[in-house]
């Protein structure tokens, strides 16, 4: 994970010079947040959070508003307090913890064109690294391109992948995935899914098909249900995360293209919303790109320039 920190920096760019280059930090206090309110809002932070930040860092007294709003977007990004408090005894931005899969099973989802097979083989890549043994199932089955496409990253990174023929039952394939990875005694599998609007409830419910046969094949799993979430659709992404949500009750969400936009502060409606983790965020295109969400690493390279 050498370099960490920089690609992180790097990777918003965009949404740190929107928040920073009209904050004139060190003035009159009501003109640093009357700025800070037109940028957070520009940076998709959404009205109602950006209320709550500037009341709560007004309340502090703070002189040091940059710190008072570093802190204040920490809770907001991982709002369980003693969680937060617990992470400040051991932070170390350049080198972030482990992301820990609760169960065996991780089962990826979204909208078309977020980019979820390359994440999911992102995902493969970084649990390779820290040693687990890693099964991909392909289970778009509707688009031929996208078993292809896993199925060369799987070749690519050495790692092995369930398939289906184009058209099968994407909850068939997956059950038979669920069993493979119990008899071969793998420690993770990672289940790729078709991307769908979440306004379709047909195939909304096609998906909670496919988490019940996972758990037929494997009590108790999926262990996580991930949302990919493409960054450049801002306070859209949210609408998106709520049906899904609601569909499947999802674990965390994996936030991609945060290098291509100025709408970073979208993070946080979508934790003080759902009360779901941000479990990955996506910085560029390289194979390591997709870095483990951490929120004091986040908002240092978002308020340091």
């Amino acid at each position: 994970m050498a370099g960490f920190f920089e690609r992180l920096k790097a990777g918003l760019a965009k949404t740190r010079e929107r928040l920073l280059r009209a904050i004139p930090w060190g003035a009159d206090p009501e003109a640093v947040l009357e700025e800070l309110e037109v940028a957070l809002l520009a940076a998709d932070v959404g009205l109602s959070a950006t209320e709550e930040l500037l009341q709560e860092v007004r309340a502090s007294g703070r002189r040091d508003l940059k710190e008072a709003v570093k802190e204040k977007l920490v809770q907001m990004l991982e709002p369980d307090e003693r969680r937060a408090t617990l992470r400040k005894l051991g932070f170390n931005p350049t080198r972030p913890r482990p992301v820990e899969p609760q169960g065996h099973v991780v089962l990826v989802v979204g909208v078309n064109g977020v980019g979820k097979t390359t994440t999911l083989a992102k995902l493969g890549r970084y649990y390779q690294a820290l040693g687990k043994k890693v099964l991909l199932c392909a289970g778009d089955t509707f688009r031929a391109a996208g078993s292809a496409q896993l199925a060369e990253w799987g070749k690519r990174l050495g790692l092995p992948v369930i398939q289906g023929a184009e058209g099968a039952d994407p909850a068939a394939l997956a059950f038979d995935a669920a069993q493979a990875r119990r008899a071969r005694g793998y420690d993770l599998l990672l289940v790729d899914t078709a991307g769908r609007l979440h306004t379709k409830q047909g195939l909304m419910e096609e998906l909670k098909k496919v988490k019940r046969a996972i758990a037929k094949a494997d009590p108790g799993e999926p262990g996580e249900v991930w949302l990919v979430l493409d960054a450049v659709t801002g306070q859209n992404g949210l609408e998106q995360a709520k049906r899904f949500h609601e569909a499947l009750g999802l674990t965390g969400v994996i936030v991609t293209k945060l290098d291509g936009t100025a709408k970073g502060g979208v993070l946080v409606p979508i934790v003080r919303t759902l009360k779901v983790p941000i479990r990955f965020i996506g910085v560029g295109e390289g194979p390591d790109d997709l870095q483990p969400f951490d929120p004091e690493a986040f908002v240092e390279a978002l308020l340091e320039a």
